[in-house]
């Protein structure tokens, strides 16, 4: 069970544009949020870096194609305990993916203490290589007459872990991938300082694949 906390310091991984970041750090610096953003670490240059440093943030690039064993396939687990060793020096309590498109395993410290938000209602539409509108073109290829977001614990395997938090939104006959891009992006915004409001007031309990909202 995640333990009560007056407030969070988070660590945010990023690969992409930071939007997600800056949604949670507006929260937190408007007082709607019980967290602050104490690092943010990014896997490869992006938009988010300069959009972080712009709003004042401690910005760490780290770029996974640097982490390489000596047959050249990429050496996660060197790559993970970095990914570790600058959380932890950060003092981070927990760790919020937001588009973090490279794998890492969690250590035993941040176990049930790392969140991911996915641009589907999982299980459907997960797994390697579904990431941003390649999520959405799969929807709207399948017909689905509703999608949404997902905010779930991480494992180390991609988008397998409990889930927290699904906001769903209609899927229009007319919609492109951007107009669902959009629709769903609106509800992340809401779902993901849900669970972490939820986290912080030590009301998650993981029970196998099943994550317990409590009422404490």
């Amino acid at each position: 069970m995640s333990k009560p906390t007056a407030r969070l310091r988070l660590g945010v991984l990023i690969s992409g544009g930071g939007r997600t970041l800056l949604n949670l750090h507006e929260l937190s610096r408007q007082g709607e949020l019980p967290a602050e953003v104490a690092v943010v670490i990014a896997s490869r240059e992006c938009k988010g870096i300069e959009r972080a440093q712009s709003a004042g943030l401690d910005v760490q690039l780290v770029p996974y194609k640097d982490f390489r064993r000596p047959d050249g396939q990429a050496d996660t687990a060197a790559y993970s305990a970095e990914i570790a060793r600058r959380l932890d020096a950060a003092r981070v309590d927990l760790v919020v993916q937001a588009g973090f498109l490279s794998l890492w395993h969690i250590p035993p410290q941040y176990a049930g203490k790392v969140m991911n938000i996915h641009p589907a209602l999982l299980p459907a539409f997960g797994g390697k290589g579904m990431y941003g509108h390649h999520v959405h073109e799969a929807v709207l290829a399948h017909g689905c007459k509703v999608s949404g977001c997902t905010v779930h614990f991480v494992t180390n395997e991609y988008d397998t872990g409990p889930i927290i938090v699904q906001r769903t939104v209609p899927v229009h006959d007319t919609d492109s991938p951007d107009d669902l891009a959009d629709r769903v992006f609106e509800q992340e915004c809401l779902a993901y300082p849900e669970a972490i409001r939820l986290f912080a007031a030590g009301r998650l309990k993981i029970d196998g694949r099943i994550v317990r909202i409590t009422d404490r």
